[in-house]
């Protein structure tokens, strides 16, 4: 936690062009500074005494939550594009769409469902014993990550409303796919921009590549090897072409995660870059096909056998694309971007922690997911302003590329703490000063657990 919020660098700075109230200002800074350095697991009582000059009461955090007034995505929306616009830059964007789950337990929690199966087996296979459990739900929001040619990410994200709560709420339904296609269709891009979309076999749907050929991106999605090949019926499937293994000759494609021209997309750690790096090595076959119902496209076939006589048909991997005018090499390379978005889900959950929320109303939930991408939006600015400064050392600018989410919260702990104890020393300076730091040691606890004494 923090004593000011003066002593976290920039983020004044960084909610500036946002036009809201005060109470919905002070409630996303507050949230933001509980998001990059709470201690232990993140709560409203996290947020309540987030900053310990202004602490509140933990029931009060999810009241603004709920409120209309607070109006955070349309915040998040204007950040987003001050972010994308601010240093206009040339070259590929790489937009990544997947969906997340988060658990919840609780029996009165708006909009949640659950995925599992829970039909009754025979008595001899019963998968579910005589003991009861709490039957846990979850709530799906359908995200994506948008990369830069200089690797800043900026995540997008809409909530998987269901049938029952779009009924409750009057809100139109939309699958996830549908969903996704709205995150394209809606990209604060300029016209002109080079974009190319990815996702896994859940987003091989009609509404995405319509999305994408209204805009006029490319895109690489998995086939379901179920999909058929146009012509006369009967129409073969896609995973008959696997049959023709001993006609195929196999193109071999080495990477290595530290080299190549999507380096800056990737952001990894120094310890994964060197002559130690591990190389992946990938045997591809590519076809032009006409698929029923997409087209002509590329379908490409990815294995990591050596021999295929040796492989079965889960070990081949079937992309289908798009895009023409590049290599075999940039195709696969560009797909074995997708990852990014799941440690982006990864950093989301495990270092900000937006998972660990108990709301009943989903309007709650909405607006603490939206916080939470804030502080990650937040972070990426920050790490931007840093590599700009024109007086950083080669070491620096190295460190600084390298950082994601767990080593910028470091760096905003670190540079806060520097802040605080200049900020202790000038009170210590004066009685007035010692006494207003008794107060705010007073102060650093929620008001329902000070002591009286």
């Amino acid at each position: 936690m923090t004593m000011v919020v003066d002593s976290i660098p920039g983020l004044k700075r960084f909610l500036r062009p946002l036009e809201v109230s005060e109470a919905a200002r002070g409630m996303m800074t507050r949230l933001i500074v509980t998001f990059l350095l709470h201690a232990g697991r993140m709560s409203c009582l996290q947020a309540a005494g987030a900053i310990r000059t202004e602490p509140r009461h933990r029931a009060q955090i999810g009241r603004l939550l709920r409120r209309p007034s607070f109006c955070c995505q349309t915040a998040v929306n204007v950040l987003r594009i001050n972010l994308i616009l601010r240093r206009p830059e040339r070259g590929r964007y790489i937009f990544i769409i997947d969906a997340t789950l988060i658990t919840q337990a609780g029996k009165k929690t708006e909009n949640t469902y659950s995925t599992g199966n829970r039909q009754r087996r025979p008595k001899k296979g019963r998968r579910y014993g005589k003991q009861k459990h709490a039957r846990k739900t979850c709530h799906s929001f359908t995200m994506g990550l948008l990369i830069t040619p200089s690797g800043i990410r900026i995540p997008f994200s809409r909530p998987h409303y269901t049938q029952e709560y779009c009924l409750k709420k009057g809100l139109p339904h939309r699958t996830t796919a549908e969903a996704a296609a709205d995150l394209v269709r809606q990209l604060p891009l300029p016209e002109e921009a080079e974009v190319v979309v990815l996702g896994d076999t859940a987003y091989d749907a009609d509404a995405v590549r319509q999305a994408c050929l209204d805009r006029g991106y490319e895109w690489i999605f998995p086939c379901n090897p179920e999909r058929v090949l146009a012509g006369e019926k009967p129409r073969p499937k896609v995973r008959s072409l696997l049959k023709d293994w001993s006609s195929w000759s196999l193109t071999p494609i080495r990477f290595s995660p530290g080299q190549g021209a999507y380096v800056n997309y990737r952001r990894l750690s120094p310890h994964r870059i060197g002559p130690k790096a591990k190389r992946r090595t990938f045997y591809v076959h590519q076809e032009k096909r006409d698929v029923r119902g997409v087209g002509d496209v590329r379908l490409i076939f990815s294995t990591t056998k050596a021999q295929l006589t040796k492989a079965t048909p889960d070990d081949v991997k079937i992309l289908m694309t798009n895009i023409t005018r590049l290599s075999l090499q940039e195709v696969v390379e560009l797909y074995a971007l997708r990852w990014q978005i799941e440690l982006f889900f990864k950093e989301l959950k495990s270092t900000l922690g937006v998972h660990q929320y108990r709301f009943r109303h989903f309007a709650c939930v909405e607006s603490w997911v939206e916080t939470a991408l804030l502080s990650f939006m937040y972070l990426e600015w920050y790490r931007a302003e840093q590599l700009a400064r024109r007086k950083l050392t080669a070491a620096e600018h190295r460190w600084w590329r390298h950082q994601r989410t767990h080593g910028l919260c470091q760096a905003i702990r670190h540079a806060s703490q520097e802040g605080e104890l200049t900020y202790l020393a000038e009170r210590l300076e004066t009685a007035g000063g010692i006494a207003k730091l008794k107060r705010l040691l007073r102060n650093g606890f929620a008001p329902e657990y000070r002591s009286k004494g």
